[in-house]
């Protein structure tokens, strides 16, 4: 192989040759194609845009756009190598105004298709046509044809000649979803367009003109959907060189991917790192380490002072003064979203004024004081009973009582109805306790203190004492006090339970919902439901679009009967390839089961009881990996005494 290579006289390429190598750097797969091809007709002055495509781009994509068209003798020019309208010399390279500038966009598209250019430059009816199939550049015919002022391109067999290029296309529900995602990015910008697009004559989005405020906001809320527009925050920041507007969105609407973020720069979407890193900056101390947020922003600078000649798709840019524009992205990004610190903290002051006036209600008023203190007693007495002995006490009240007692595992604050028949049965369990001068009650007391003791010899993590702020279990045991943060313990045993039962498909039966659930998506995760059956299938979930912007969960696997759907759903949504086997499945299952314990897991600000406080602990104590969560978070600490008397100087 070598001999032959170095044998090799070096000669120059032929053009169809080095056209197809070129389209390997700008032609990735059909949304390219499209991006270039609607790009080309933005610079043209079009109002209207009609992108129709088949079979996911691979069979056809066509664009027919308004603008000012291509001089007849221009035509064969169009599709030639290095060949543009929008720059002419060095000089015009330092303040690029135009999307498409590079000259490589329809001589590549043309080098791996069957390419038909028809354009018009008048309002006859008149225009003229050039097609190429892949070869022969030089030289083609142009033919006269009818056509409206504009121009049309269509775009058949994209990769005919190039097989190994093709073969790695996905399936077409996939290669739609990355072209409808490039309508979507430049629908957020050039709001004095419209935009049609079709797949398989299924119109897939309409999009009017948006020449108002009201009409633009319309256009946002349609395209990212109505929870982030009704969250975020409009941010309109300007300085002497640079103008930063859009919408930030609300740290509560963060995803599990950047796949909600879309910055502009004099026009252009981009991917920059500076702009970036800046936000998360922003973002910083709001958002959880894994989130990422979502926002819609248009920055302004002067064309002179970026490079957007970086790379070939022309998605990053350099800015020559890029410290400045960190410090302005960071500073008003940050100022903008201190609202939410401020409403975040005004909301928590109202839940402790609301928490104090019911605990003041529930201990201080004559009507509830009497059984405030009835169900205090009974979750003293709760960590010390198993939960059959305990449910056993709550069925001997229930048949006291003609009236049903209502108490839920779920909630520490136990309903009663059947008020005096039903406090005369609780007095007769806890009579030995309040009387405290009888032989009775000793005994009581002792056998309590002797039992839980026996309990804290038996459990590492101890028993359980109390909940603070609705967020950690605090336990005793022999040593001293343990703090665990419930829902990153909870967390991870719910994960390891998952990966336990990964092959057993009992365990992912999908039961019935009694009530349906319906969660808002954005319409790109809407289009992957379908080609996803049989992945969210077999995790248990039984899941239909129910619009464009909506599904409806029907089942879902018992342990995650009381999970966050609305955050769940989403992610699995964006997360799971539909082009994935059940060994594609198995490779990414550590990733997906992480983001179902999260979401499956008990929430942070739910009150627990004793007893679930206590069965949350023993979980642990048989989990492998209970000391961190799924993200590497402690799950909990212990504080030994020794420590404790340190910090109120005994002993000294």
């Amino acid at each position: 192989m070598r001999d032959n290579l170095s044998e090799r006289r070096i000669h120059t390429l032929n053009p169809a040759l080095a056209n197809q190598i070129a389209a390997g750097e700008v032609i990735e797969r059909p949304a390219s194609v499209v991006k270039e091809l609607l790009e080309n007709s933005i610079d043209a002055g079009a109002t209207e845009l009609i992108i129709r495509v088949e079979q996911g781009g691979s069979t056809l994509i066509e664009i027919i756009d308004n603008g000012h068209g291509v001089h007849p003798e221009d035509l064969a020019l169009a599709v030639m190598r290095h060949a543009t309208s929008k720059i002419q010399t060095v000089d015009d390279l330092q303040a690029i105004v135009s999307l498409g500038f590079r000259g490589e966009a329809l001589a590549s598209i043309a080098a791996v298709s069957r390419l038909t250019l028809t354009s018009s430059q008048n309002d006859e009816g008149i225009g003229y046509q050039v097609e190429v199939n892949g070869t022969a550049f030089d030289h083609q015919e142009i033919q006269a044809v009818a056509t409206q002022k504009g121009t049309h391109i269509r775009i058949q067999d994209l990769f005919f000649n190039v097989p190994a290029r093709r073969k790695f296309l996905k399936k077409q529900g996939t290669e739609f979803g990355h072209i409808e995602e490039i309508v979507r990015r430049l629908a957020l910008i050039h709001f004095d367009i419209r935009f049609v697009l079709e797949h398989n004559n299924n119109i897939r989005l309409n999009l009017p003109v948006a020449d108002s405020g009201e009409l633009r906001f319309q256009r946002v809320q349609q395209l990212l959907g109505r929870q982030f527009t009704e969250n975020a925050y409009w941010i309109d920041a300007d300085s002497i060189s640079m103008r930063l507007s859009g919408w930030l969105g609300h740290p509560s609407d963060a995803r599990s991917q950047a796949d909600l973020q879309y910055v502009y720069v004099n026009g252009r979407i981009v991917k920059d790192k500076t702009i970036s890193h800046a936000l998360r900056m922003a973002y910083d101390g709001i958002l959880h380490g894994h989130q990422h947020a979502a926002y819609l922003l248009f920055l302004e600078v002067d064309p002179e002072n970026i490079d957007v000649n970086v790379h070939p798709t022309k998605h990053e840019i350099r800015f020559l003064n890029q410290r400045e524009v960190h410090e302005f992205v960071r500073h008003f990004a940050k100022e903008t979203l201190s609202q939410f610190q401020t409403a975040s903290a005004d909301l928590a002051q109202a839940m402790k004024t609301q928490d104090e006036a019911a605990h003041t209600l529930q201990t201080q008023h004559p009507r509830y004081q009497e059984q405030f203190q009835l169900h205090r007693a009974v979750e003293t007495l709760q960590p010390v009973m198993s939960v059959e002995s305990s449910t056993d006490l709550l069925t001997d009240f229930n048949a006291s009582s003609p009236q049903t007692v209502q108490y839920s595992s779920q909630s520490s604050q136990s309903r009663y109805a059947g008020s005096q028949q039903l406090n005369n049965a609780l007095q007769s369990y806890l009579a030995p306790l309040r009387e405290s001068t009888s032989s009775t009650a000793d005994a009581a007391l002792n056998q309590f203190e002797q039992s839980a003791a026996v309990h804290v010899d038996e459990h590492p993590l101890g028993i359980a004492i109390a909940q603070l702020h609705g967020i950690y279990i605090l336990a005793q045991n022999t040593e001293g006090l343990i703090i665990v943060d419930m829902h990153a313990a909870h967390e991870r045993i719910v994960l390891q339970q998952m990966k336990a039962a990964w092959d057993q498909p009992e365990f992912w039966t999908s039961q019935q919902l009694l009530i349906p659930k319906v969660i808002s998506i954005s319409r790109m995760q809407a289009m992957r439901v379908d080609e996803l059956k049989d992945q969210l299938a077999h995790l248990g979930l039984e899941i239909d679009q129910y619009g464009d912007e909506q599904v409806i969960v029907r089942g879902v696997p018992a342990i995650l009967h009381k999970a966050d759907f609305e955050s769940l759903v989403p992610e699995l949504l964006n997360d799971l390839d539909p082009s994935d086997e059940a060994q594609g499945l198995l490779q990414k299952r550590d990733q997906i089961l992480a983001g179902m314990a999260c979401h499956g897991a008990v929430r942070a600000h739910r009150i627990l009881s004793l007893s679930e406080m206590n069965a949350l602990l023993r979980q642990m104590e048989q989990t492998e990996f209970a000391s961190q969560c799924n993200h590497g978070r402690p799950t909990w600490r212990a504080f030994p005494l020794s420590q404790l008397d340190k910090l109120f100087a005994r002993g000294e």
